[in-house]
């Protein structure tokens, strides 16, 4: 095996098979955060999983971890194994599938980070379109919460795929980048909302709404922000990071949220009120990948969300 550079991330490695499976199990103990974790992970008694890094340490001739305690940090050296690892391990994924494919038996899995709110949608109906066609594959999703993380992820070679919302369509050096659709914002409310039914709401009709907002720095707390720097008379009522709890607060009644297009149908269907926000913020959403090959699947999921054309969420679902 060749040793990865010390000064650089570029590092190539010939592996054996054996040499594969401790990648595995070094790439556990970095994502489990200690070996007794990995070794529950990976069903292996932890003298096992020990002896295999032991290995992988003494083939490259340096120190992969340091024992601080009970627990275990990454060496420098370490930290340059983990990104060339992945793309080992998901090269010897890539040939496996490809040979299934050649069976015509499309398997294995996708890994997709995806910020909150594109992970409601355009992630439901991009997932429902792929597995139609490839139901012998797995979709997996992975959160971040920024575009940064997104890219991270994808640079290190966590995820193949992401999702990311934002104001712009981003360009980060060394990832492909395709925009999916823009999402306008909407007021959605419990049914005890008096909402105009054919005009957007202005911020002026918002006064003496309650308002479930996400910290500051998002885009939605932007739009939430503006109408308060406007001078209306509204109140936050909560403040939540996890966009997942938004909705259920409205349905319980606490207040009323900015949310982008894409939770339309599925507030409509929960029986919340809505209505569009006559502001011009848009959410961008965009499909990044690695710019390396991608495994079979993840060319299959990138194919189906090139076909993915802009959907109008007002019309989707039944009213409320």
């Amino acid at each position: 095996m060749k040793r990865p550079s010390p000064g650089g991330t570029g590092a190539r490695l010939e592996v054996a098979p054996m040499d594969a499976r401790r990648l595995e199990y070094f790439l556990a103990v970095v994502d489990h955060g200690g070996f007794g974790r990995a070794a529950e992970a990976l069903h292996l008694a932890q003298p096992s999983l020990s002896q295999g890094i032991a290995g992988l340490e003494r083939e490259l001739g340096v120190p992969l971890f340091h024992r601080v305690g009970r627990g275990v940090v990454l060496s420098d050296a370490g930290s340059e194994l983990v990104g060339p690892a992945r793309q080992v391990l998901r090269d010897l994924r890539s040939a496996r599938s490809a040979v299934d494919s050649v069976k015509g038996l499309l398997r294995g899995r996708v890994e997709i980070a995806t910020m909150p709110s594109p992970g409601v949608e355009p992630l439901g109906a991009l997932t429902r379109a792929f597995c139609e066609r490839h139901p012998g594959v797995t979709v997996g999703a992975e959160a971040a919460f920024t575009p940064d993380e997104v890219v991270q992820q994808i640079k290190n070679g966590s995820c193949e795929l992401g999702l990311i919302g934002a104001p712009e369509v981003p360009n980060p050096p060394g990832v492909e980048v395709r925009e999916l659709e823009a999402q306008e914002f909407y007021l959605v409310g419990d049914t005890g909302l008096d909402l105009p039914a054919d005009e957007p709401v202005r911020p002026a009709d918002l006064a003496g709404v309650r308002l479930i907002a996400s910290p500051p720095g998002s885009l939605m707390r932007r739009i939430v922000d503006d109408v308060l720097a406007a001078g209306v008379d509204v109140r936050i009522a909560a403040e939540v990071a996890h966009r997942t709890s938004v909705l259920p607060l409205v349905l319980q009644g606490v207040g009323s949220a900015v949310l982008p297009a894409g939770w339309v149908p599925l507030a409509r269907r929960a029986g919340a009120r809505i209505a569009r926000i006559d502001h011009p913020a848009q959410l961008r959403v965009s499909l990044v990948g690695r710019a390396a090959p991608l495994t079979p699947a993840a060319s299959a999921f990138r194919a189906v969300a090139r076909e993915h054309r802009p959907v109008d969420y007002l019309a989707s679902g039944e009213p409320g």
